[in-house]
């Protein structure tokens, strides 16, 4: 069928059978009320210093409850949600089931005390993720892209469980927090687990080189892919911090984490830039955020790390479910708006804002005043309040007073409400031992943040737009695995 032929369809939405139609309010309003579960949960448990244990398979400390207060209000969202923008789907019972039974596994997931309980759920969580992927299953490209994420996600449970019997080996531990009493000391055993562990975790956050299934994860209904940027691969964050024992016995290692989690923020910034597409966009974005979620678990900050990724989830569930607004129809002949040039007024703004940021968070949070990786974990705030403060001012929309004299108004207090967050959820992670854990700066921490500055000024100046090279690399680095592209809007809209 042609698009000449085609006949639209326009009128109200297919009445589904009544079976399904009350599937998806009972599971919503399930979900609703786990998550005022969760937050009376959680107000019991920062009240006390103890860690609830459910025959040694489960415990509950502060992370777990953290947690299942954003897993649950995440996945209420995506629930009502879907219950309007799946309308109609042919499989509605299946999609609302496998994003329950995701919630449920999470949930279980971050309270998994014995490695084989957490074994089983990482896969299962992988599993049911990529039956999202593909969901609509009489699309080829659907079906081929949940393959390509079901075979990543085997084998980071692949990994994980090699780790875990390294760990068990090692030590006699069967439980995390028989690793946690335990004292680890280095080996090649614990690393090379742990070297298991960060791979692990890199497959499922999509960190590069293993991003791949992310992009190609875009066949996904839309509330499927906010679920899974605002929770899925924020689960590397949680493994890093769960094995924090392991993942911190050497400081050489922890530098290890924080080279990998600056490849892929560094480069999941330029990978955005050639994107045409606004799902494509938001997945590179996703790639770097986990790139800066990991640099920080590697600096030592886990505590930094739950709160970018609970920040971020907040930020990319929204981005996704408000993906259609995004969407324009623009003449291509017509010409581009030019913004702004800063001038002096502009650039002193900008590095006032910025370095005003950086002394906030400082002096709210305590990070960056001493001579250790606090201090690049400030400098990432002072480089993101930079390129924050260069779009506003760049803005030629708004009036030259709010450009230039109330920038400073507007981020400072937003930096201060950031520090506020971090420091708010440090204190809840209650009986998580290694929360905070700075590490002595080093040549690799001055190479990283020399990295960052020379990548912000290549890229806000355009200069890396010059090589044709590194565009054709940067398109091949972000093609999808074969078969999961959709080539033209006609097999889209068979399906």
């Amino acid at each position: 069928m042609t698009e000449k032929t085609r006949q639209p369809q326009i009128g109200p939405l297919p009445r589904p059978a009544i079976s399904t139609s009350r599937l998806p309010a009972t599971l919503t309003r399930v979900v609703w009320a786990l998550w005022f579960v969760s937050v009376v949960v959680t107000a019991v448990r920062l009240s006390s210093t103890e860690t609830w244990s459910l025959w040694g398979l489960f415990a509950v400390d502060g992370l777990t409850v953290v947690m299942w207060v954003v897993v649950t209000f995440f996945s209420g969202i995506v629930h009502s949600y879907s219950r309007r923008y799946m309308a109609g789907d042919s499989a509605l019972s299946a999609f609302f089931a496998r994003v329950f039974s995701f919630t449920l596994v999470v949930m279980a997931l971050v309270a998994s005390n014995s490695f084989v309980v957490f074994a089983v759920l990482w896969l299962t969580m992988g599993l049911v993720m990529s039956s999202l992927i593909g969901h609509v299953d009489t699309w080829p490209q659907a079906r081929r892209a949940a393959a390509t994420s079901r075979r990543y996600f085997v084998a980071s449970s692949g990994l994980l469980a090699v780790a875990l019997g390294l760990v068990w080996w090692e030590t006699g531990a069967t439980t995390i927090s028989a690793v946690t009493a335990s004292a680890v000391a280095p080996s090649v055993i614990v690393l090379t687990a742990a070297a298991t562990l960060l791979l692990a975790a890199m497959v499922q956050s999509a960190l590069l080189p293993f991003h791949t299934w992310l992009l190609s994860s875009m066949t996904a209904p839309t509330p499927a892919s906010a679920l899974m940027h605002a929770g899925f691969v924020n689960a590397g964050g949680i493994l890093l911090l769960r094995f924090a024992p392991v993942v911190t016995v050497d400081d050489g290692f922890m530098l290890v984490i924080v080279v990998a989690g600056a490849v892929s923020a560094l480069l999941g910034k330029l990978l955005k830039t050639v994107q045409t597409d606004v799902k494509g966009k938001l997945g590179c974005s996703t790639i770097g955020q986990m790139g800066f979620m990991f640099m920080q678990a590697g600096l030592g900050f886990f505590g930094a790390a739950i709160t970018h990724l609970i920040l971020h989830g907040f930020y990319k569930a929204y981005q996704f479910l408000s993906a259609g607004n995004n969407v324009e129809q623009q003449n291509p002949r017509a010409p581009n708006a030019e913004p702004q040039s800063l001038g002096l007024a502009g650039i002193a703004a900008i590095l006032v804002t910025a370095l005003a940021g950086g002394v906030v968070f400082a002096t709210l949070t305590g990070e960056g005043t001493a001579f250790d990786s606090g201090l690049l974990l400030a400098g990432l705030v002072v480089l993101t309040t930079m390129h924050a403060a260069r779009g506003v001012v760049r803005n030629s929309s708004l009036p030259a007073a709010l450009r230039y004299g109330g920038v400073a108004l507007v981020f400072l207090p937003a930096i201060a409400v950031y520090a506020w967050v971090y420091t708010l959820i440090e204190h809840a992670l209650v009986g998580v031992p290694l929360v905070t854990a700075p590490t002595e700066l080093t040549v690799v921490h001055l190479a990283v943040a020399a990295a960052f500055v020379f990548a912000y000024l290549a890229i806000e100046s355009g200069v890396y737009q010059r090589s044709h090279r590194l565009y054709v690399t940067l398109v091949n680095a972000t093609t999808p695995a074969p078969g999961t592209i959709t080539t033209t809007r006609e097999e889209y809209n068979e399906h």
